[in-house]
């Protein structure tokens, strides 16, 4: 790409042709300040706290839009523009809710932040402040749209997955809504969390329930056990200062025993146990002819979105519970027979990196110990954990490393890359091509399934038969793909789906980051990176492996896809029909 000369603050630069004037100093090491920008996302130039001084126009100009040119000068940090970003921040906050003291992203908010760099020191516009109810239709989230600044960032998060939500009406009474004001419950909302993970401020959350497990904890009459989810060991570090990355399983499995719980199981048993599952579904259908390609089930925001959109692809998608579904199913029946535990005096609370496992707790066939026993009691995010070890104390940087319980904690390689899209499906292959070829694999990394573009796709050969996999997350690309499946044009056995872009690894429960580190960082490949980290060091990395999975079907579920492991790990669809 061809360079331009430019001047940044009185020193020359050589910069790429066509970048904008954001992009060219970050390249130089220059921090802009932003609000609304997202980089390939939301690049609107609305918030102007971006703005700087470029020699020769007429106005301060938005970084974030403008682009450069041979010979621009520009200027950063002047008088100048140091006043029109405090005065931007100060009109954001003429009406903005500044409860920050009670709101759950303080000292973690983007607006916050901001003010305190630029010594905006309290209320110097006073006008029409609307007033808006929360929203709290759904299962999973709470908007509140007087700490919205209409960055918009939420909308184009949601345009790229359902695209529900958009700003209403115009001036002081402008706010972020669905269609026909409609409740956010009513709408074709997957509940995915995107939404909640790039706001900036506090006006979307997951709804807490943090209390109510805290409350499980201190009832003696009940047994309260926790599992996690692969991706949040690569997550949870991050709420602490930890570098993104950083895997820190044995100090959560440390942190989770210290606030009380009765067992800490890991969920990726569960997600060795789906292997088992649903590579047998796909093998099975491989061998007498089924209903290709095999859909993942892994996702309940895909499931969601499927009932939704495509119910004509019932067939297609597996049956199989997620590893959540899966590993609550076989607490309350497998290990609370085995322990003399009734079922209904357990609570089990996940540790889940998706605000969309928040409403698969309420879905039907989740069950699996008996009517009115749900599989699993509690979904926590990747944030509400941190909350609760901070709430309780802990310095969790100084915590020892812990394992977790054996009985439903141990695991393979296979299953903690179920954190990462590909990983579900690469974990799938290394058994699927062993089962059907009857041969151990020379190599078990399917490396071109790994990554965290929209969609890989992969054509393996196994046995005398080419097999034609792809790995997809984000819906708009899932979208994409399904169609061109429908019209023929792709022709695919097995299809990974990930409503998140890049799997649960950035899953709207992770933890929040600002828009300095998401738009600069690969936050995806960092948090991916420790999970394929982990599964090159274990000893065992295929699920049928697992010497706890061969016992489990050995001497209680009998084999996979039996009628008993029918019952308490598949489920089912039905077609849903939003309102609106």
């Amino acid at each position: 790409m061809s360079k331009v000369n430019i001047k940044i603050n009185n020193v020359d630069y050589q910069v790429e042709d066509g970048i904008t004037v954001l992009e060219a100093c970050h390249q130089v090491g220059i921090r802009i300040p932003t609000l609304c920008w997202m980089r390939e996302m939301n690049e609107i130039g609305a918030c102007r706290i971006c703005v700087v001084e470029v020699k020769g126009a007429r106005t301060l100009v938005t970084a974030c839009v403008y682009p450069v040119n041979d010979g621009m000068e520009i200027v950063t940090n002047s008088d100048h523009v140091q006043r029109a970003r405090k005065t931007n921040l100060e009109l954001l906050l003429s009406t903005h809710d500044q409860n920050c003291l009670s709101c759950i992203r303080s000292t973690d908010c983007e607006l916050q932040t901001l003010c305190q760099e630029y010594g905006v020191d309290g209320m110097h516009f006073i006008g029409n402040r609307p007033r808006f109810e929360l929203e709290t239709s759904t299962l999973h989230m709470v908007r509140d749209n007087n700490k919205c600044i209409l960055c918009r960032r939420c909308v184009a998060a949601c345009q790229q997955q359902v695209s529900v939500i958009e700003p209403s009406e115009r001036g002081f009474e402008t706010h972020i809504a669905c269609a026909f004001e409609a409740p956010l419950g009513e709408t074709a909302c997957i509940s995915c969390g995107q939404c909640i993970v790039n706001c900036p401020t506090g006006a979307l959350v997951e709804k807490d329930d943090t209390d109510k497990v805290r409350a499980a904890l201190s009832d003696p009459t009940k047994t309260v056990i926790v599992h996690t989810a692969p991706s949040i060991r690569a997550t949870l570090g991050e709420s602490f200062g930890m570098p993104v990355g950083t895997n820190v399983e044995g100090k959560m499995a440390a942190a989770l025993r210290r606030l009380g719980f009765d067992k800490v199981f890991d969920t990726d048993f569960a997600a060795d146990l789906t292997i088992m599952e649903e590579g047998t579904e796909f093998v099975t259908r491989v061998k007498n002819g089924g209903t290709l390609p095999l859909l993942t089930s892994c996702c309940p925001g895909w499931s969601k979105y499927c009932e939704i959109n495509h119910p004509d692809l019932f067939d297609n998608i597996s049956s199989c519970k997620s590893p959540q579904g899966m590993q609550g199913a076989m607490i309350k029946t497998y290990w609370a027979e085995k322990n003399g535990v009734k079922p209904e005096d357990i609570v089990v609370v996940s540790i889940m990196p998706c605000t969309a496992k928040k409403f698969e707790l309420d879905r039907y066939d989740m069950e699996a110990a008996g009517e009115g026993i749900a599989d699993n009691d509690f979904s926590l995010t990747t944030r509400e954990l941190a909350r609760m070890i901070q709430r309780a104390g802990l310095d969790f940087a100084s915590l020892p490393e812990e394992e977790f319980d054996p009985a439903l904690g141990e695991s393979t390689g296979a299953a903690v890359i179920f954190g990462a899209s590909g990983g579900v499906l690469e974990a799938a292959l290394r058994t699927a091509v062993e089962v059907l070829t009857g041969e151990e694999l020379p190599a078990l990394d399917f490396t071109e399934v790994r990554g965290t573009e929209g969609a890989r796709e992969a054509t393996y050969k196994v046995g005398d038969m080419d097999v034609n996999v792809c790995a997809v997350s984000g819906l708009a690309n899932v979208e994409k793909i399904l169609r061109q499946v429908k019209a023929g044009e792709k022709n695919y056995h097995i299809i990974e789906i990930m409503a998140c872009p890049g799997g649960c690894i950035n899953g709207g429960g992770q933890p929040s980051q600002p828009a300095s580190i998401r738009n600069w960082v690969d936050l995806k490949g960092l948090r991916a990176g420790a999970l394929y980290s982990d599964d090159a060091a274990k000893k065992l990395r295929k699920s049928h492996d697992n010497p706890l999975i061969k016992e489990i079907y050995a001497n209680y579920l009998g084999a996979p896809n039996s009628e008993k492991a029918h019952h308490i790990l598949h489920t089912s669809y039905k077609v849903r029909t939003p309102k609106y």
